[in-house]
């Protein structure tokens, strides 16, 4: 009798022939590489550095295209927006202390923002492991320490044996829902070393699934199916599930008006009937969401951006669906669903009965001409012009990646995204220089799209390098820079509180002639021609620069009343 456990895999004779003889010159860098491709990396991002020397050497002896940036943390921008829009996990090589410290503020927008980031970094030899101060260069007492807080799991290699399981088991973690960053790291001497390991040939991984517990999808299809006034929330659970088409289904089925957050843009179709796109930062939604007697929330937390800044206070009966544990409920009572967002849809829509109500469509109509007439009565035409013309020259299938900028924060309320999985920006952790690299890593990922970067002149500064990288492997991104020669928002935001900014404003360069001087064609534009220049810029090939002048405003917030 024959059970599965007593099956055993077989090499084939292939396998067996490059196990017997391996390729001579090897070293502990290629089981890194090896085992990345027996993965299915096809693509890494990275920076050299002296201890991590035996992992880049080993690029030379493989099929992985190898992405550099010119500074740590861009090149970890650049592999959470591959991550983001491939669902692969994005490997990223780094060297010891500085340069793998630099990468933090990086991870921190990819744990906040579940992108599969799978970070590679050395360490100091192995001699110098263990706490002690050996006076290695790049050393810290506990280099693995500085990551625990922030990554979803950390690994350590201290042989050349452990390399292909430790990466396996950091690609699982970092593909298992949540999705998010991992760490591995190996000492120098490890990756340098020859090795005589054969060839990594394997390296399938099975990323466990998380369906939802039968008896509460059971409970939320009864209480959503009898609800009178049921609405939704859609976050980034839903794009990063792939599962807009079914919360479509069920908004349908239920007739129930739909948000999306800003993590969630393009879950749910912008001009739907049942939408209320994305004005999350109005009390008008705020008080339609609290209105409701049931209220679904997939794939969010419920957090700061997504409360309008923790000042929503639901009524009604709360579903949330979360595949981050630590999420559930964190914020408000609820019934707890701990799933993957794709399988609890399905679910819900395999129990839940079909409701009609004729008149939701016009309640989230009032709700809209509301937000609308409080934004008109602002005076703000200049900023809804400028957002307008970004739509109208991006193609609807193009992504874009915005940084912390006024425009951005326009953006996460009212920029349709046309599609799900096609607008990004740093809302998860809120670090400034996020638009640009991460880009580039998009435009790395699917070279058959135009991609759009949108910083501020204070977030330029942060990427400014990258044009050297856009330009070096010709990665189509068109960067739209808006110079309004300081911090805009925290302008605004100490103007508000003190009455004058302080520390705000920047001395800048010529960022159309900075760009040309990269080789990276540039133009300045105004308001009334940025739509043309920016289509004219996305159309042609390559990487540009496109430098708006202009001070932007913010829109009245409506929490601090």
């Amino acid at each position: 009798m024959t059970h599965d456990h007593d099956l055993v895999l077989r090499p084939t004779a292939a396998q067996t022939e490059a196990a017997l003889n391996p390729p001579p010159g090897r070293n502990g860098g290629d089981l890194v590489v090896e085992t990345l491709a027996g993965l299915g990396a096809t693509t890494v991002f990275g920076l050299p550095g002296q201890h991590a020397l035996g992992m880049f050497d080993a690029l030379r002896r493989s099929d992985l295209r190898y992405i550099g940036l010119r500074v740590e943390n861009n090149a970890g921008f650049a592999a959470d927006a591959y991550g983001r829009v491939t669902g692969e996990a994005a490997p990223l090589l780094l060297s010891t202390g500085p340069g793998a410290l630099t990468s933090l503020a990086a991870l921190q927008e990819a744990r906040a923002a579940s992108a599969p980031v799978l970070a590679i970094g050395s360490q100091v030899p192995t001699a110098g492991l263990g706490g002690g101060r050996h006076g290695y260069l790049h050393e810290l007492p506990d280099q693995a320490a500085s990551f625990r807080g922030v990554v979803k799991s950390v690994h350590t290699a201290r042989t050349q044996s452990q390399i292909p399981s430790a990466i396996a088991e950091a690609w699982t973690s970092a593909l298992t829902v949540p999705h998010g960053p991992v760490w591995v790291e190996i000492p120098q001497d490890v990756l340098l070393a020859q090795t005589p390991i054969p060839v990594v040939t394997g390296g399938d991984t099975f990323p466990e699934e998380l369906p939802p517990r039968p008896e509460l999808t059971a409970v939320a299809a009864d209480l959503l199916t009898r609800a009178e006034r049921p609405a939704v929330i859609a976050g980034g659970g839903v794009v990063r599930a792939d599962a807009s088409k079914k919360l479509r289904q069920l908004a349908e089925r239920l007739q129930a008006p739909v948000v999306t957050t800003f993590g969630g843009k393009g879950a749910f179709p912008w001009t739907h009937p049942l939408s209320l796109q994305s004005w999350l930062e109005d009390r008008h939604t705020t008080d339609f969401l609290e209105d409701a007697d049931v209220l679904l929330v997939v794939g969010s937390g419920l957090g700061e951006l997504s409360s309008n800044y923790h000042t929503f206070k639901p009524r009604g009966r709360v579903i949330q669906i979360e595949a981050d544990l630590g999420k559930l409920e964190s914020n408000h009572p609820a019934l707890g669903i701990h799933a993957d967002a794709r399988l609890a849809l399905q679910a819900l829509l395999e129990t839940v009965g079909e409701r009609t109500d004729p008149g939701a469509p016009e309640r989230v109509r009032a709700v809209l001409d509301r937000v609308r007439d409080r934004i008109a009565a602002q005076e703000l035409t200049l900023e809804q012009d400028v957002l307008a013309a970004v739509r109208e020259a991006l193609p609807s299938g193009a992504p874009s990646f915005w940084d912390m900028t006024i425009l951005a924060y326009w953006a996460w309320s009212a920029f349709d995204a046309k599609a799900p999985n096609t607008m990004h920006s740093a809302q998860g952790a809120g670090g400034l220089g996020y638009g640009f690299p991460a880009a580039l890593g998009a435009a790395a990922a699917d070279p058959t799209h135009p991609v759009l970067a949108v910083s501020g002149d204070g977030g330029a500064l942060y990427s400014i390098a990258e044009l050297a990288t856009a330009r070096q492997y010709d990665l189509n991104v068109t960067w739209l820079i808006v110079d309004d020669g300081g911090y805009g928002i925290l302008r605004e935001y100490m103007t508000d509180a003190f009455g004058a900014p302080t520390a705000t404003e920047l001395t800048r360069p010529d960022y159309v002639a900075l760009a040309e001087s990269f080789g990276v064609p540039g133009v300045r534009t105004s308001p009334q021609t940025l739509a043309a220049d920016l289509a004219k810029a996305l159309a042609a090939p390559g990487p540009s620069v496109v430098v708006l002048p202009a001070v932007l405003r913010m829109f009245a917030p409506t929490h601090l009343g």
